[in-house]
């Protein structure tokens, strides 16, 4: 019978971006080091990890128990009621299989709250005023709150749970999931996760596990990205990343040239979210 690292190879098919044997193994030891690096740095006692059910997070936590030991990470759950059933019992899950504590915090009463005051203060709010994006970032930033406030109690750092695509895209939210101390997988496209969790003995359903963003109710990341995560993927490396001209990337990865520039608007409008707030140049 085939491993769980060789099934997890042979699930993908389009454009391969995986890594090596050899170089998987020093991709790990490379982020644990540096998960190390950034707690040492800050003089902290641990981590911290806003726990989803998805791949990302719970190939972060299991990145932070190999470099720092089971206790002194530490969970945090902020199921929302959005496919909260199915990600937050992953989550839990995760946690217990670790070995790490966990709070369990629901967002919703806080968000709602939060709603409905700014809405009681806008004299020309739409019914519809705080659907779809509105209700999303301001439930990510709800979110980020709450990791930070236990991750100060606890002087832990917060590990970010991003990765290459979705960073490069702009799909997090600014002072949201984007707001944390360092992002461990920032540098690793999506296809690098999934192979990277599945090394580190990540359940098979997990490592392939549909990824949903659990703010709106609109369905998958990929719905929302408007293409799939390997087509992703290999643009990224490709175009944005390899300097290819939008035609042959468009080829290479399979895809149409529209694709592609999809992508770079999406990249391009979202520099904002990966660099310093903007000050003016100085006079003196």
């Amino acid at each position: 019978m085939a491993s769980l690292y060789e099934q997890t190879q042979n699930a993908i098919e389009p454009v391969d971006l995986r890594l090596s044997e050899s170089e998987l193994e020093t991709q790990v030891d490379h982020l644990t080091a540096f998960i190390r690096n950034r707690v040492e740095a800050a003089d902290a006692d641990g981590a911290e990890i806003a726990l989803s059910g998805g791949i990302d997070s719970t190939a972060t936590a299991h990145l932070a128990v190999e470099a720092l030991g089971a206790d002194a990470v530490h969970g945090i759950i902020l199921p929302k009621a959005v496919n909260e059933d199915e990600n937050m019992s992953d989550a839990e899950q995760v946690a217990e299989n670790l070995g790490i504590d966990y709070d369990v915090i629901g967002i919703d009463p806080i968000v709602e709250e939060t709603l409905e005051r700014a809405d009681a203060e806008n004299d020309n709010a739409s019914e519809d005023q705080w659907e779809g994006r509105y209700v999303g970032n301001t439930s990510a930033r709800v979110r980020m709150t709450m990791t930070y406030l236990v991750a100060n109690r606890e002087n832990r750092i917060v590990l970010g749970t991003g990765n290459r695509a979705e960073l490069a895209t702009g799909y997090v939210t600014k002072y949201g999931d984007g707001g944390v101390d360092c992002n461990p997988l920032g540098n690793l496209y999506k296809q690098q996760v999934r192979q990277v969790a599945a090394h580190l003995g990540v359940a098979e359903s997990l490592v392939q596990k549909t990824p949903t963003g659990d703010m709106v109710d609109y369905g998958t990341d990929e719905e929302e990205l408007g293409l799939d995560y390997d087509t992703l993927d290999a643009v990224l490396a490709f175009y944005i990343d390899g300097n290819l001209p939008a035609s042959v990337a468009a080829r290479l990865a399979d895809t149409t040239v529209e694709k592609v520039e999809h992508v770079e608007s999406l990249h391009e409008e979202s520099e904002h979210k990966r660099t310093p707030p903007a000050a003016p140049e100085p006079l003196f």
